[in-house]
């Protein structure tokens, strides 16, 4: 970041301790700027294994910025000067060496102890965003638990196609094409496997590393008009667990395609433990706060971790089936309004965002025994 070091621009800790009312639970707000704030989409990790670095997006300087938080001293240090950046398309690496993330000319990674840029890959002509479905439209990207692998989607024009770039040796080639391609993700214990979204009509994609066994794992009930959303890998296992919005969540085994019961509660982004037993989710339409619940129960019963005061925008979830059916395709949904909660690596921290100060800020809540 312009030659300086991580030493220079460190920031005192800006942050403050709450608890909830209702749970008990001790809230810690990281940020507390006024300007919007977010950690990554909800099923990327928003810190490395090690849980040194917590990372996030600050609107701070004018425009989108890549921050994170050092966890010993809980200093926040601004790691971009970058115009352009993809705000969502942000992931840190598991071993807490890079920060990976987009602008509209390629791919590019910062060094957490440097805070030196590299551009890993040229976009050239093409686009990475398009128009219409939130989804399809945020740029989020995926990096394999090795960290040898980042997967990009691509959009030109009515196709889109997944860059696979090597982060060690710093190849990049496409791999296979799909009409459209949205919030993709390694699988955790397996670099070969990735899934990613389709268009709502057909949500759920599997697709080998090098292109080959793409298929659909899920056909979606269109006489229900069946709302497959917010899925994610279960660590440990073959199996996708994913929103049947407002029905509660189901899990989809990739292999027999077997579909079983997880919750049956108004879970909305639902991240999963990295062990694979517990998901907490955010809630809306009614929001009744961050929710934990057992994975592999066949149950889900929530439990209330804390609320999360965040305006949720979105008039869109407010209904039992999939209004694309309907016809709608262009919604009013500001994704720094969401909490998108997640848990840090160890199971014991939950990251959210909220708005509930006026401003969107950055949340860490303690995850009870």
């Amino acid at each position: 970041m312009g030659g300086a070091s991580v030493a220079e621009m460190a920031q005192a800790n800006e942050g403050r301790e709450l608890t909830d009312p209702d749970s008990g639970v001790r809230v810690r707000q990281v940020t507390d700027h006024p300007s919007i704030h977010h950690h990554p989409f909800y099923y990327l990790p928003a810190m490395d294994d090690a849980m040194r670095y917590l990372v996030l997006v600050s609107h701070r300087t004018g425009r989108p910025e890549v921050f994170v938080e050092r966890q010993e001293d809980r200093a926040l240090i601004q790691m971009t000067d970058h115009d352009g950046l993809a705000e969502f398309s942000v992931h840190p690496s598991h071993d807490g060496r890079y920060v990976y993330f987009t602008d509209g000319d390629g791919g590019w990674r910062v060094a957490t102890e440097s805070g030196s840029a590299e551009q890993l890959f040229s976009f050239a002509d093409e686009r990475r965003q398009i128009d219409g479905h939130v989804g399809a439209a945020m740029g989020t990207t995926t990096v394999s638990a090795d960290d040898r692998y980042w997967a990009v989607p691509v959009h030109a024009g009515e196709t889109a196609r997944m860059l696979i770039v090597d982060t060690e040796r710093g190849d990049a080639e496409y791999t296979f094409e799909a009409p459209s391609i949205g919030h993709p993700e390694f699988h955790p214990d397996d670099a070969d496997w990735l899934r990613y979204a389709g268009p709502y009509t057909s949500r759920i994609w599997i697709a080998k590393r090098d292109g080959s066994e793409q298929r659909l794992v899920y056909e979606r009930d269109v006489a229900a008009k069946e709302w497959i959303v917010h899925e994610t890998w279960r660590p440990g296992t073959r199996e996708i667990v994913t929103t049947q919005w407002r029905q509660g969540m189901i899990g989809i085994d990739v292999d027999s395609g077997e579909v079983r019961r997880v919750c049956s509660f108004n879970a909305w982004h639902a991240a999963i433990s990295c062990d694979g037993t517990r998901l907490i989710a955010d809630t809306t339409y009614p929001d009744r706060g961050l929710m934990l619940f057992s994975a592999v129960d066949g149950v889900g019963e929530p439990q209330l971790l804390c609320a999360s005061g965040s305006s949720n925008v979105g008039a869109h979830w407010d209904c039992d089936h999939c209004p694309y059916d309907d016809g709608v395709t262009n919604v009013y949904a500001p994704q720094h309004t969401h909490p998108h909660p997640a848990f840090s690596p160890d199971g014991r921290q939950v990251i959210f965002t909220s708005d509930r100060s006026g401003h969107a800020q950055v949340y860490i809540a303690e995850v009870p025994e």
